[in-house]
């Protein structure tokens, strides 16, 4: 079990301590002076971002998914043909210099339609202002994968006026992250603790299964323990894997099964997830279930992300790596 100086030793720029603040960062973005957007009359929303840029865009198709407006994310250079004047383009980069999304952010203002930015400055705050186009500058914690609270629950305020949530909704689900923040803190590094336990049993690579609904949560989680806790991970849809990957199984290799479930899941979900138990069982396969929270697609959601991102932080601790460097992804940075 990892003790609060191994914490000190190895997350040498203190992400867990920015973690350990999240529902307070959550509260105070949420309570932001920033102008909100004004009212519009649109039936598609385009969010753009890489990374943990792009984890926002994921996290809101969760949200909107079963309302009248309809998603699409663009993780890349080119926007959908379908973006017309009815459209909302939702560009952020938490750096504000990520080459895809400045791309994206240069054509759709060429397209002229109805666009916003977000960035915590860098060349998108830059050509905004050139431009004339909507912008907001958000606060940076630490690295944009740790600033996701302060982006999310800004953009969700901004935006307050075209979404379909209920603002009761949004702060639920602010309360439910101060509770999690008891339990998997890093001041309560005990067995109570459900991250730090996922992160201890953790010893080979994950295979993470996910509902309709919670691709947000698996995708988050997958580059979670890519960028924190140097491994890989990979994320599969549960209804899906039911066809193709659950094969892979009958292969002696080192991976381990993760089962993220909804409270709330479809009956015909619930029962693939009784049978996938069952033959997990069989095969002898060690695995883990983790469960969502009650409440709305919102307190589920951000709470997985929550309890999971602890666990790549732990995990990297626990095998002596320093969560906050992404060397490989700079080396490819410097190479464009």
């Amino acid at each position: 079990m990892i003790q609060n100086k191994d914490l000190e030793k190895f997350d040498i720029s203190k992400m867990y301590q920015i973690y350990d603040n999240w529902p307070k960062i959550a509260k105070k973005s949420y309570n932001t002076k920033l102008k909100s957007i004004e009212s519009l009359k649109i039936n598609h929303i385009v969010f753009a971002g890489m990374g943990g840029s792009g984890a926002l865009g994921d996290i809101f198709r969760s949200i909107l998914d079963k309302t009248s407006i309809h998603t699409s994310i663009v993780k890349g250079y080119v926007l959908p043909k379908t973006v017309d004047k009815d459209t909302l383009v939702v560009v952020t980069s938490v750096s504000g210099n990520t080459q895809e999304t400045l791309s994206i952010l240069k054509h759709a203002n060429e397209l002229k339609c109805n666009l916003i930015a977000f960035s915590s400055g860098g060349k998108i705050e830059d050509y905004c202002k050139k431009e004339k186009i909507e912008y907001r500058k958000i606060e940076q914690f630490h690295s944009p994968r740790a600033s996701f609270v302060s982006f999310l629950y800004t953009i969700l305020k901004i935006l307050e006026p075209i979404l379909p949530i209920k603002k009761e909704e949004i702060i639920n689900s602010i309360k439910e992250l101060e509770k999690l923040s008891q339990k998997i803190s890093s001041k309560n590094l005990t067995k109570s603790n459900s991250s730090l336990e996922l992160a201890n049993w953790l010893n080979e690579v994950p295979v993470i299964y996910y509902p309709n609904g919670f691709q947000a949560v698996a995708i988050r989680f997958k580059n979670s323990l890519q960028e924190n806790s140097k491994i890989h991970a990979i994320a599969e849809e549960v209804l899906e894997t039911c066809h193709n990957g659950i094969v892979s199984w009958e292969s002696d290799e080192k991976f381990k099964p993760i089962l993220i479930k909804g409270k709330n899941d479809h009956p015909k979900t619930k029962e693939r997830w009784k049978i996938l138990g069952k033959y997990f069982n069989s095969k002898k396969i060690e695995y883990k279930e983790i469960i969502s929270v009650n409440g709305n697609i919102l307190s589920k959601v951000i709470n997985l992300i929550y309890q999971l991102d602890y666990t790549s932080i732990y995990l990297a601790v626990i095998n002596q790596k320093d969560p906050s460097p992404v060397h490989a992804i700079n080396f490819i940075k410097k190479k464009l």
